[in-house]
């Protein structure tokens, strides 16, 4: 990993992400309304720039919303963290084949197992660039790890599907196709003790209410 980050500057969503199916748009369980799209977050600092969870797979709509979001091009981005299993969360990772792609253990081996993507995906656990906690957080699935780091004297956690969307976390309530409903809802109160903003697998980033 880089050696010369001191702190992370900002923080960006670059795609703001959407559920094949919302219980709370009045939606049932047992049919997709829509195609899924993962929430994508850009963390950067002065030696690093790190995507999370990239969910275009086509290089020209990735790059497009890149551009829009943040001025970056592919070639800018020096690693991609996935954030667990499902392909909705790592559709872009081979839009960027010059980056690391890089998982909690469990995850990577579990994408590495499907046999999809050009090159390995690598286990990182711990700390990422000596600035960003990577935390388990199960439920959603098994593997699934969040990010947590501070920026501007906040702390920011990039959740993933540990958290679907500012409703599902309203009600602590994990999605249909959670693992472990009760693991779910206790990784979002740990969240909520760990967070001032939270950035959610499938809509816009929001406040918890903490001070933190």
């Amino acid at each position: 990993m880089l050696k010369d980050a001191i702190m992370v500057k900002r923080w960006d969503i670059v795609a703001v992400g959407n559920l094949s199916r919302n219980r709370y748009w009045g939606e049932g369980q047992d049919r997709a309304v829509r195609a899924p799209l993962c929430t994508s977050t850009l963390i950067q600092c002065g030696g690093f720039r790190l995507l999370v969870d990239p969910p275009i797979a086509d290089r020209e709509r990735m790059a497009a919303e890149l551009d829009r979001r943040t001025g970056l091009r592919i070639a800018d981005i020096d690693a991609v963290f996935v954030t667990h299993e499902h392909g909705d969360h790592w559709a872009g990772l081979a839009v960027f084949p010059e980056a690391q792609w890089v998982a909690a253990p469990a995850a990577a081996e579990a994408i590495n197992a499907m046999g999809r993507c050009a090159k390995p995906v690598q286990a990182v656990a711990g700390r990422m660039f000596d600035l960003i906690d990577i935390v388990p957080t199960p439920g959603h699935t098994a593997s699934h790890h969040s990010l947590r780091f501070d920026c501007e004297g906040s702390s920011i956690v990039v959740a993933g599907d540990a958290v679907m969307t500012r409703d599902f976390w309203a009600e602590r309530r994990g999605y249909f196709n959670s693992t472990d409903p009760v693991q779910a809802a206790d990784t979002m109160e740990l969240l909520a003790n760990i967070a001032r903003a939270v950035v959610p697998g499938h809509d816009n980033w929001f406040l918890t209410g903490s001070e933190k």
